[in-house]
């Protein structure tokens, strides 16, 4: 059989799914839990809630031996060209080796800031950091900075920003004391318009504090294009390197990461990226049978291809992992959202998922009534924290309750023949992954996993997830855009986009 005939045999395994429910599956099957549950450790994920029996899993691991998924990742791993729209590597996995060439820039950064050798320009402590990029360059870094709040080994505070919006600088830099604050712009190209506008601001706003020549001194680059953010003003020597081949949403483990290991720490820092390694060696080394990313991206590929759901929602039952879902947002959608396969073929097969998320329980409050009751199925993953660091108890063990509760609900339903209005239909899928503790080792192997999964449901898929030509044609008509809004008459454009343009700059000017 080749992966066509498996992919047809799917077809006729999801005719016979569909006429059964998730409960009659655990009837039928008294292993299943066992089958369909896999523990590492600080992590346990359970993906028996999911709508597929034993004979659709090995199905579906069939597919992923035609696929040659083990010798896809392992290439990844050693370095060799799998982007390649692009012609290269992906580079994520190096940069949480232990003998990565960036980690000792980074740790002695950390340690001279935090012994108070890196100052401000007039000698004061560093008390903030301003973080500016945008996509990966930011969400990465924020999701661990907000995640990790218990777990910061230092005084440092990071304010984000990412919008062009002058909102997002403004109150970035408010209230802040420029002689003790370092300035970090993250941009692999050293181009991106929002961050580079914003960054010069940033600049601006300690020369005018401080002097002419402050900026140079406490601004930073974490870029792949050193050329560019010297002449942007910034010292050789306050230039963090990031390599050209670790897309932006797979780097915050690389100098994109600085940030985040000022405020952590030099042994926090250490411990997320070996969480990150752990999950790395368990993809590389585990069988695909009991492997948490290639079970978990199968399942995804099911669910898409062949239940036709076409959203995915993300819901963590811990506040401080709120950003989580956005994260997933961009690191799926921008990696998996194309319509050809890497040798530009039209893609057949769906790898990306509509993500949306909030975290639980206020997502109960906001978008769970349709995950009950319309009449459009969305597979939900469910992620708790076993023990919190927010010494409430009660608190911990009422999120728990509902992320349970939910999860029940959404499989088992509520037979109410006498009620349409409350009679819930049930049978909705679920993958719930727990995490002993929200620790930097626990989070950063959760994230190389939901990485690892993105990729492998590409690879299943036959498309590249490392390029993002799609962000591309936006920009270019941006710029056009702003030369129009600043007065040029060319080119010209669609009736509609005339018209607005015209209103805009006669208000505007008003």
């Amino acid at each position: 059989m080749n992966e066509y005939d498996t992919l047809h045999e799917l077809a006729n395994a999801a005719k016979r799914i569909n006429a059964t429910s998730i409960k009659e599956l655990f009837v039928t099957n008294s292993e299943r839990l066992q089958e369909f549950t896999v523990s590492l450790r600080g992590m346990h994920v359970d993906f028996s809630r999911q709508k597929l029996d034993s004979e659709t899993l090995g199905l579906l691991l069939n597919y992923a031996e035609q696929r040659k998924v083990a010798k896809f990742l392992a290439q990844m791993a050693e370095g060799e060209v799998v982007n390649i729209s692009e012609n290269l590597p992906a580079g994520h996995i190096k940069t949480r080796q232990q003998n990565n060439k960036s980690a000792e820039p980074i740790r002695q950064f950390v340690e001279n800031l935090h012994k108070g050798i890196i100052t401000g320009s007039d000698g004061r402590r560093i008390s903030h950091i301003v973080h500016i990029g945008i996509g990966g360059s930011e969400l990465g870094p924020r999701l661990v900075y907000d995640a990790l709040k218990r777990s910061r080994g230092s005084a440092i505070k990071v304010r984000f920003v990412a919008n062009v919006d002058a909102a997002c600088i403004n109150d970035a830099l408010s209230g802040l004391d420029p002689a003790s604050t370092l300035v970090f712009v993250v941009s692999k190209s050293f181009s991106t318009a929002e961050t580079i506008s914003n960054a010069k601001i940033a600049r601006d706003w300690l020369n005018q504090h401080l002097g002419d020549n402050a900026s140079s001194k406490q601004m930073y680059a974490i870029t792949a294009n050193a050329e560019k953010a010297g002449d942007f003003g910034i010292k050789a020597k306050n230039i963090f390197a990031f390599e050209n081949h670790i897309g932006g949403r797979f780097s915050l483990w690389s100098s994109v990461g600085l940030s985040l290991a000022a405020s952590l720490g030099n042994d926090n820092w250490q411990q997320l990226l070996a969480g990150a390694r752990a999950m790395d060696q368990h993809l590389l080394q585990t069988p695909i049978s009991r492997n948490l990313p290639i079970l978990s991206a199968l399942i995804s590929f099911w669910n898409l291809n062949f239940l036709k759901t076409p959203a995915r929602a993300i819901v963590p039952y811990a506040q401080r992992l709120s950003l989580l879902p956005l994260w997933l947002q961009q690191l799926i959608m921008e990696s998996n959202g194309k319509s050809v396969t890497s040798t530009g073929k039209p893609a057949d097969l769906l790898a990306a998922p509509v993500v949306f998320g909030d975290a639980g329980t206020n997502a109960q409050h906001a978008f769970f009534q349709a995950l009950h009751q319309a009449p459009n199925p969305v597979p939900v993953d469910f992620i708790g924290v076993i023990k919190d660091a927010e010494n409430h108890p009660g608190q911990s063990k009422a999120l728990l309750a509902n992320l349970l509760a939910q999860s029940i609900a959404l499989m088992c339903g509520k037979n109410d023949q006498q009620n349409p209005q409350t009679n819930f239909s049930g049978d909705r899928p679920s993958t719930t992954i727990l995490l002993d503790e929200l620790t930097p080792f626990n989070l950063g192997g959760l994230l190389a996993f939901y990485e690892h999964e993105t990729v492998v449901l590409a690879h299943l898929c036959r498309i590249n997830p490392f390029d993002q030509w799609g962000v591309e044609l936006g920009k270019e008509l941006a710029v056009q855009m702003q030369n129009r809004l600043d007065g040029a008459v060319t080119p010209k454009y669609d009736l509609a986009t005339e018209a607005m343009l015209k209103y805009i700059n006669k208000r505007h000017d008003q």
